[in-house]
């Protein structure tokens, strides 16, 4: 898995993909979107753009810590400093943007999975994934979201976190997981240098 990104004319960016790397995104993706959730409408109903406009979200932080890292306490964490005037901010700070948030969220992990479903991949060789430089931006929140997710599942807190990973035996079971957040992570480094003029 050594795909880097490179830098397109217009702005966008490509990547060589092979069969496996495009399965594994599309599952992370795909995972990461049943995380998130539907969104204010649910899945099975018809979404009232008014509605979803003014509609709150939750006023206490997420209960998965893969959550609580892709959707912090605007005032830090309310457990480590417990004064009640902060949770309050929290709570509404909380209820009136992570529905917005987690929208935005969402079109990122959608935009990755169409891209690399309207991939033509060929044989042994896979494909090259070209973004625009707006689909650029989409997969770049969505490689960090994802990272952020692992992180999480890794309890990767610090850059010293990273270091110990890279020093697990390969008969952790940890170690695939591992593999994908170093992997992504190279992944987004690229992507960034493709964005910076």
């Amino acid at each position: 898995m050594a795909g880097q990104f490179e830098p397109v004319p217009g702005g966008g960016a490509a990547v060589p993909l092979d069969e496996v790397e495009i399965s594994i995104l599309r599952s992370l993706a795909v995972q990461l979107l049943e995380l998130i959730g539907p969104g204010p409408g649910g899945a099975d109903e018809e979404s009232d753009p008014l509605a979803d406009l003014f509609a709150e979200g939750p006023s206490e932080p997420p209960t998965d810590p893969v959550l609580q890292r892709l959707f912090p306490d605007a005032y830090g964490d309310p457990e480590a400093v417990p004064d009640d005037q902060l949770k309050a901010y929290s709570a509404e700070f909380r209820r009136f943007t992570e529905n917005d948030l987690r929208a935005g969220k969402r079109e990122n992990a959608l935009a990755v999975v169409r891209s690399l479903d309207a991939l033509t991949v060929g044989g042994e060789s896979g494909a090259v994934l070209k973004l625009s430089a707006d689909e650029s931006r989409q997969w770049l929140g969505s490689l960090n979201d994802l990272r952020l997710a692992l992180a999480a599942r890794l309890d990767v807190i610090a850059e010293e976190d990273t270091d110990l990973l890279y020093r697990l035996p390969d008969s952790d079971p940890r170690k695939p997981m591992v593999m994908a957040y170093l992997w992504l992570g190279g992944l987004q480094e690229t992507l960034v240098e493709t964005l910076m003029p």
